[in-house]
């Protein structure tokens, strides 16, 4: 009894003590910084705002909708400021800009000032510095650049810095395109990020190899390496150290007077997870990233709670902790002069556990991720035509861009969001293409009656397009033709090379024919709109438009146009006589000889018993192999599981069943152009196969949906084309539409893979396209959007094309996958339609069609039509030629950016199409002519960072230069393009290299 009232006595006079020192208004010294010798926590402050998930972005700014996610940017934005100025030392870094701009308009000039302040101080760093942390899954790498440069080119002329970090912290999987494009070609010094495979994760920790000099190109090598770390466990602060308002983490309670004071206790949990952290990082600095989803909405209870650690941590003295950013955190690591780990290629397919691969995803809401690619090729087009005519202000582009920008959000062009945000990104593209088909239209009514140097502000051919063409419905083509009138189309090419394709127009008139601005006849095919395609136009048609069509055509015209790089022809159609013959058969299944298809080189050769495909043949370069092609669907684990099938995540509940009957009836169409083979798979699936005369794929055009699941089963729907290829295991996907990776089925490179999902987890994401091959043919398969896709057994490719669920998979956005589309009061599931496209080359050939064909797919021609009645000829200008007419890029360069800025320079970027060693014709060095591109009137380039935000030369001087293990110092020396001489205006891109420059004009 007298002990214990001793030790109660000596504890009050130590809190008599404590309270004399303690109890009054108390200034934390938050002042350190790095101390040698000892382990160093950076903090960092940071938020992480999704731009659309549960809510629409509008929501999540103003902080509207809080039933779904108390969630409010705004009220993080407002309250950062003043809580930053309260003391200098805090830091914060912060990365979407479609949220910032946001605010930052909103602002008086005095607060604008003082956010430059802060960001020049170094308090305030943009980070990443994008419109959205964007997707790196199904994104494609025009759209992630394009994104990119929006952000960081406000933030250049707002704060005039570059940031210098990339910070993916979220997205689902990493691409090797994000390290070495989206990494080192934009100027950053560093990359990190959150989600990588659980088994990767845990190897990495185990061997220190979390933090890595990742090499995402083979081409480019070292020259675009970048630092690269993965966090311990994704991308919040330790368990117990969250200090929003409502978080239940213990704040640093330091008043001796009130009940629940715990200093050394937070003190010690705070040192043992710095602890913790170091045992599975190389050297004595670790990054704590003290932020996640929405923080800081009330910044001052974070900053008052770190503070507090800084400031008892530091007297403790075991470790040390301050406010930093991770460029700090950078510079540190790289003045360790020390190696680190190389990582090849990327971090996909990612699973966060056992039987939770990422890679549903891929393909989940197919309509969206079709309507994104479609709008990018034409955003790419409106911009060249736009920079033709000159920028007219108050109708640009730049609502399209804004709504492409966002849409590339890794809850956005992924399908991971709420149907009610998928259908807001969908109605800000449809905006923006309003907009800029206001754009396009008006370039290409004053191009056609005046020369590009001629002043044009009120273009007489008023000129109209077909954004639901797809679906057969384009009220410009379906006028009656037969009363004198006649129907001019405009096709403009935005590739850099002379182009040849068919246009498929509908049109009601059965006697037409084609003539080009020469007035010669044009070979043209008619051939009957099919009852399931006018179901899907009148059903979708009256869906998007709100009214119902007042025709119904009842022919494709189809005819073989041609026009030149950067420029467009015009084609006549009238009443007449149709110049190609068509004729059909109908196969009911009973025949036992085989069908043969295809006008040219390549024929495909049906059963004529069951209907089914059994062989591709291409006789110019006598490839003859045995091809099927069928569609199965996996049934999705449901809710009774550890984990269902869901928006983010693909559980096949084991192998895919076959949907298509043992015969299916096929009709087939042939004409001088293109045959066609229709085939109705089952009650929601119907496909058209195509074959032209003048090119060697096949292209398939699937119609799928509403997929049935009145039997309570989710449904993913795939499409299996099957060989005897004997591919070993081995195929190889594309990376944002660039690089193409090599993959092995139950493999991975960096960890001994424990296989417990073998279809889910052989899963990856195509942009591009697919390949595989044997020691003598090659087969490839090219895509018109993103979607998921594998080689799942020897000798077939399978993609997914479609998703509809039943049970949401308990990733947070807590609604399952199921789309609808309503008229009035009914609603279906959704259909999707697309295409896909086939080829088999003798081996080390297919690339070239991959690659210019590729180019071909994201770039179709625009279309623009006007009625007249007079003679058509009257147009001015019937041909334009945005380059010289005798002049072409080589085909193994892309023009992926032509746009007139706001102050009347202009932006161009080059991308060679080809990786080293892919093509031994192609995968050389290439030289464009500027002089030649642009006629003569440029009067200055300069060359750029990717994200032109800085001068190429300049960002280069700035790189840090890693160690690599392993290495000794030594580096390869790839080849790259040489500057650009001022006089001979060349540029030289050597494969994969894209260049960027600023021209400025006279």
């Amino acid at each position: 009894m007298a002990s214990t009232t001793v030790s109660l006595m000596i504890l009050i006079v130590i809190l008599s003590v404590l309270c004399v020192v303690e109890c009054k208004y108390m200034v934390y010294n938050t002042s350190q910084g790095i101390v040698p010798g000892k382990l160093n926590v950076h903090l960092v402050p940071h938020t992480h705002d999704d731009v659309g998930w549960l809510k629409t972005i509008d929501q999540y700014y103003v902080g509207s909708n809080n039933s779904l996610q108390g969630a409010c940017v705004q009220n993080v934005l407002d309250s950062l400021i003043p809580a930053l100025l309260a003391d200098k030392n805090r830091k914060f870094i912060y990365v979407e800009q479609a949220f910032f701009q946001r605010w930052w308009e909103d602002q008086s000039e005095a607060m604008q000032n003082t956010v430059r302040t802060l960001v020049s101080s170094g308090q305030l760093e943009m980070i990443n510095g994008g419109m959205c942390m964007h997707d790196e899954a199904a994104t494609h790498y025009i759209d992630m650049i394009d994104q990119t440069t929006l952000g960081h080119r406000f933030i250049k002329k707002e704060f005039n810095v570059t940031p210098r970090i990339g910070w993916q912290i979220d997205p689902f999987g990493h691409s090797a395109v994000q390290a070495y494009l989206l990494g080192a070609e934009v100027g950053f010094d560093s990359l990190f990020f959150g989600r990588i495979d659980y088994q990767d994760r845990a190897k990495r920790k185990g061997d220190k190899s979390l933090e890595v000099i990742w090499q995402g190109s083979k081409s480019l090598g070292s020259s675009a390496q970048i630092f690269s770390g993965a966090f311990p466990d994704n991308y919040e602060p330790p368990s117990t150290f969250y200090f929003e308002v409502n978080d239940d983490s213990p704040i640093v309670q330091d008043n001796v007077k009130l009940f629940d004071y715990n200093v050394q206790e937070r003190v010690n949990d705070f040192v043992a997870a710095a602890l913790s952290q170091a045992n599975i990082t190389r050297s004595n600095h670790i990054m704590w990233t003290m932020g996640t989803d929405f923080k800081y909405q009330y910044a001052q209870t974070w900053f008052r709670n770190m503070d507090k650690l800084i400031h008892y941590v530091n007297q403790d003295g075991r470790v040390n902790a301050f406010y930093s950013t991770p460029s700090i955190y950078t510079d540190a690591k790289y003045a360790l002069n020390e190696s680190w780990p190389l990582k090849t290629e990327d971090y996909f397919p990612y699973a966060d556990r056992v039987n939770a691969y990422w890679t549903g995803y891929f393909t989940s809401r197919p309509a969206l991720k079709g309507y994104v690619r479609m709008m990018s090729g034409y955003y790419l087009a409106a911009r060249q035509l736009e920079f033709f005519r000159g920028r007219i202000t108050g109708r640009t582009t730049d609502s399209l861009a804004d709504a492409l920008a966002i849409a590339q959000h890794h809850d956005a062009v992924t399908g991971t969001e709420k149907q009610h945000v998928a259908d807001d990104y969908a109605k800000r593209l449809s905006i923006g293409y309003k907009e800029a088909e206001e754009v396009v239209a008006a370039s290409l009514g004053c191009m056609t009656q005046s020369s590009p140097s001629s002043v044009c502000k009120n273009p007489i051919p008023k000129f109209t397009q077909c954004p639901l063409l797809n679906i057969s419905y384009c009220p410009p083509t379906e006028v009656d033709l037969s009363l004198g009138k006649k129907l001019v189309v405009v096709v403009y090419n935005s590739l850099g090379w002379t182009r040849t394709d068919v246009v498929r127009i509908p049109v009601i008139n059965e006697n037409i024919t084609v003539q080009d601005s020469t007035g010669k006849v044009i070979v043209s095919q008619l051939l009957p709109i099919v009852n399931s395609t006018l179901t899907v136009r009148k059903y979708y048609a009256s869906a998007y438009t709100g009214e119902s069509p007042s025709v119904s055509p009842m022919y494709w015209l189809a005819f073989e146009a041609v026009a030149p790089p950067l420029g467009f022809s015009t084609y006549v159609i009238s009443s007449g006589k149709i110049s190609g013959k068509q004729t059909s058969y109908a196969s009911d299944g009973r025949q036992n000889d085989t069908i043969e298809i295809g006008p040219g080189n390549l024929k495909l050769i049906y059963s004529g018993n069951d209907g089914k495909l059994i062989q591709y043949i291409n006789k110019r370069n006598s490839v003859k192999v045995s091809m099927g092609q069928s569609y199965s669907y996996y049934a999705g684990v449901g809710f009774d599981s550890d984990q269902a099938t869901g928006a983010y995540i693909f559980r096949p509940n084991g192998t895919s069943f076959p949907i298509q009957s043992k015969k299916i009836p096929l009709t087939v169409l042939r004409g001088p152009l293109f045959d066609e083979v229709h085939q109705r798979i089952s009650s929601w699936i119907y496909q058209i196969t195509r074959v032209y005369k003048e090119k060697e794929h096949v292209e398939v055009e699937f119609t799928v949906g509403p997929i049935p699941i009145d039997d309570g089963v989710s449904k993913e729907v795939v499409s299996q084309i099957s060989t005897t290829l004997q591919n070993n295991k081995t195929f190889y996907t594309d990376s944002n539409g660039r690089d193409f990776l090599e993959r092995i089925r139950d493999y991975r490179a960096d960890w001994d893979l424990q296989v417990n999902q073998p279809v889910a987890g052989n899963y990856y994401p195509i942009n591009l396209g697919i390949f595989m091959k044997d020691r003598t043919t090659e087969l490839s398969i090219l895509v018109d959007r993103s979607v998921g896709g594998s080689s799942i057994v020897d000798g077939q490719v399978e993609l997914m094309l479609h998703r509809r669920l039943i049970y949401d998979d308990g990733r947070g956005v807590d609604e399952a996958l199921n789309e609808t589309v309503c008229v009035l009061d009914n609603c279906t599931g959704l259909t999707v339609q697309g295409k896909y496209f086939i080829r088999f080359d003798p081996l080390g050939e297919g690339s070239k069609w991959r690659r210019t064909f590729g180019q071909e797919i994201y770039s179709p021609f625009v279309l623009a039509f006007t009625e007249q009645d007079e003679n058509w000829t009257n147009f001015q200008v019937p041909s334009f030629y945005g380059m010289d007419p005798s002049y072409s890029l080589p085909h193994n360069v892309a023009i992926i950016t032509l746009q007139e800025l706001e102050d009347g320079s202009v932006l161009l970027r080059f991308a060679h199409l080809y990786e080293v060693g892919e093509d031994n014709d192609f995968s050389v060095l290439a030289t464009v002519e500027l002089k030649r591109v642009f006629l003569n009137k440029m009067i200055k380039v300069t060359e750029m960072s990717l994200s032109a935000n800085q001068e190429r030369g300049e960002m280069e001087k700035k790189r840090l230069v890693w160690k690599v293990e392993g290495l000794n110092g030594k580096q390869d020396s790839l080849l790259r393009g040489r500057p650009v001489d001022p006089v001979k205006l060349v540029v030289e891109l050597a494969p994969m290299e894209i260049r960027t420059f600023i021209i400025n004009f006279n």
